[in-house]
């Protein structure tokens, strides 16, 4: 494809972009593109077509970069997709993802073209990546776009993104960072149409790979993995403590009433997990993969007993599910105790060891 009418065009109606110190500022939307199993992944298509949109409104070009050993077959297949022009770096050095490697490469092609936008499908490996390359371009990112949008007035793409478990949604941009970065979430956005017609031109790059040598170790990646139980998900009855347990040996009266609500008699599940709010993580009661709400697990039990947790917003995405709750606090006007089905106002640390006595006779 011919790229030097549209570059004369834009310079003549918009004027070409100047950036501090001289130089011709930043232009055109970039995509990298990810494949994997000799395909390109949709993730990756679903950028491609949101990229194509945005574009159309400011009238720039739509790059792709594909990185790999032995990918140059593949970046024909971009072009369909909405691509003007496919950059490919085919090194053995990129044959599998090595994060310094990769962001070495991007860094370089990004700094020599400079692109106006930056996209990146929300992938494990973009993820991983993308975090990387804005810190390696001193640049801002936003992560996980449900959608994008485009401010036409200051030429700013503006990337939506959820909170608090999908409750809340935010619009962020980065006025000052270019490029202006962003990682795409699989699945929100629609394929683009295979557009066969269209035409593009594909460019081998080199790249100067030295000085960034890998230090992941790659394994078998379709060898069976054994993981743990995810145990909390599925428990029946939780028992969670907060900061109004005071210290470990208060904590350890829920671990005591967690296990005399435990069900008795052979061949029965344990179904009975102990887990907290944030602040019993940080205290150091509970481990990670035991913390309840917003950026740990979500929990649906049948019965949910809060020792001394306030219940804040985080901690009540986590539980909303639950069929009956317990509370007790000294705080009568906690949230979580406002939200309970059955409220025990009081000092935990004295009323677990009365539970404890009735569930015993």
């Amino acid at each position: 494809m011919d790229f030097s009418f549209l570059d004369d065009w834009a310079e003549e109606e918009t004027g070409a972009a100047v950036v501090e110190g001289g130089g011709e500022g930043y232009r055109n939307i970039w995509v990298v593109a990810e494949a994997a199993g000799g395909e390109l992944l949709a993730g990756t298509l679903e950028a491609m077509g949101q990229a194509r949109e945005l574009a159309d409104q400011i009238g720039v070009y739509v790059y792709s970069v594909l990185l790999g050993d032995g990918v140059e077959p593949l970046a024909e297949g971009l072009i369909p997709y909405g691509a003007d022009k496919v950059l490919v770096a085919d090194d053995p050095a990129l044959a599998e993802y090595q994060a310094e490697t990769f962001v070495q490469a991007l860094a370089e092609l990004v700094n020599d073209h400079r692109p106006e936008i930056l996209l990146l499908p929300g992938t494990p490996l973009g993820n991983d990546l993308a975090p990387r390359l804005a810190q390696r371009l001193n640049t801002g990112l936003i992560s996980h776009c449900l959608r994008l949008s485009i401010d036409m007035s200051e030429r700013l793409l503006l990337g939506t993104f959820a909170i608090m478990g999908g409750e809340v949604y935010h619009t962020v941009a980065c006025p000052e960072a270019r490029p202006q970065m962003a990682t795409l979430e699989p699945g929100y956005y629609r394929k683009p149409y295979e557009d066969s017609y269209r035409s593009g031109d594909v460019q081998l790059v080199e790249v100067d790979l030295a000085g960034a040598p890998g230090r992941l170790t790659w394994t078998d990646p379709d060898a069976a993995v054994d993981l743990p139980p995810t145990r909390l998900p599925k428990a029946r009855v939780v028992v969670a403590a907060g900061r109004g347990m005071g210290d470990a040996e208060g904590f350890a009266l829920v671990e005591q009433l967690a296990r005399a609500l435990q069900p008795k008699g052979k061949g029965t599940a344990a179904t009975v997990e102990v887990a907290g709010s944030r602040g019993a993580f940080d205290k150091g009661w509970i481990a990670e993969d035991q913390i309840v709400g917003v950026g740990g697990e979500s929990v649906a039990p049948d019965l949910y007993v809060a020792c001394g947790v306030s219940g804040d917003i985080y901690h009540h995405f986590g539980l909303q599910d639950a069929k009956f709750i317990v509370a007790i606090n000294t705080d009568a006007s906690a949230p979580l105790m406002k939200m309970a089905n059955m409220a025990v106002i009081g000092d935990a640390r004295e009323i677990i060891p009365a539970m404890l006595e009735a569930l015993a006779s």
